[in-house]
């Protein structure tokens, strides 16, 4: 959670307004059991760095990434890349033929450059406040 935290409050602080990154972080709205539990229920991988928990991602049965995070301290390092290799190689393993993930302003160009496309932006609102995110594809068939 303190991964998730620090990314959305320093790393995303760039492309959202302080309004967005308290309604997106709610740090006062998280417990760390229930965290820990969802974190398991999606099917959660973390990267580390001599031994310290560096980021994370996940993937569910349908292929989508629901969460992708660094730790600002770790960022530009390969962390990324790694987790989303990770994540890449299970879903292939598992035969599925796309990955989708709902993906931050800050976070769209790597994914790009890891093949992913746009396919809708979208203007969620949390806690009364809106946010931008998009809907991103990677299609796994031939590739």
């Amino acid at each position: 959670m303190a991964i998730f935290l620090a990314a959305v409050t320093e790393t995303a602080a760039a492309d959202y307004s302080p309004e967005q990154i308290q309604a997106w972080a709610r740090p006062e709205a998280r417990e760390l059991s229930t965290w820990h539990a969802a974190m398991h229920g999606r099917n959660s991988y973390v990267a580390t760095v001599d031994g310290e928990p560096a980021g994370f991602s996940d993937i569910d049965p349908q292929g989508y990434i629901d969460m992708m995070f660094v730790a600002p301290r770790y960022l530009r390092l390969g962390v990324a890349r790694q987790l989303l290799g990770h994540v890449e190689s299970k879903a292939r393993a598992d035969h599925l033929t796309a990955l989708t993930a709902d993906v931050s302003i800050t976070a769209r160009p790597f994914f790009e450059r890891h093949g992913f496309v746009v396919e809708a932006k979208q203007h969620p609102v949390m806690v009364g406040v809106q946010l931008t995110y998009y809907a991103m594809k990677k299609n796994l068939l031939g590739n």
